[in-house]
């Protein structure tokens, strides 16, 4: 089969949109695959939209999202003052030394400079994380076997006046 052949042949199953062809002819074997075409491309149009007249604003309800934020904001003014506790490797958050037992601090618990708060598991590597601040555990930021990453929030502690 030479080359002017080969071309009238994919030519053809262009034509006849064939998506896959096989030939063989003595010691001379070709097969042909088509890859499928692509997706349509979608045009998006945009068009100005007319001048609206100016109509006297009336308050709208708090959506969801506003009062997510509202309480957001009230949170993030209750915790002006407060230590975060950040990870310091990539892993997994445990709570307590194993399955079953206590976890090492809950929120209300009062803990020191070094105490254990926590394990990052990482690569089968148990690493302690301990409290860099002494004060109060106010609240624990990740669940229990939570993939963490590097430098995400772990803990918030009130520290000691």
């Amino acid at each position: 089969m030479n080359q002017k052949e080969l071309k009238e042949l994919i030519d053809y199953l262009i034509e006849k949109d064939i998506a896959e062809f096989e030939l063989e002819r003595g010691d001379v074997k070709v097969r042909i695959k088509r890859a499928a075409d692509p997706p349509p491309v979608q045009e998006t149009r945009y068009f100005a939209a007319p001048p609206v007249a100016a109509v006297p604003e009336t308050p709208a309800p708090p959506t969801a999202a506003a009062t997510a934020a509202a309480k957001e904001a009230a949170t993030a003014a209750s915790k002006v003052g407060l230590h975060v506790v950040h990870s310091p490797i990539v892993g997994t958050f445990y709570e307590s030394p194993s399955p079953g037992s206590p976890p090492f601090v809950k929120a209300g618990d009062t803990v020191e400079v070094g105490q254990v708060i926590c394990i990052v598991e990482a690569m089968k590597l148990m690493n302690e994380i301990e409290a860099d601040v002494s004060g109060e555990v106010v609240e624990r930021l990740v669940a229990n076997g939570q993939p963490i990453e590097y430098g995400q929030d772990l803990f918030t502690i009130r520290p000691k006046a």
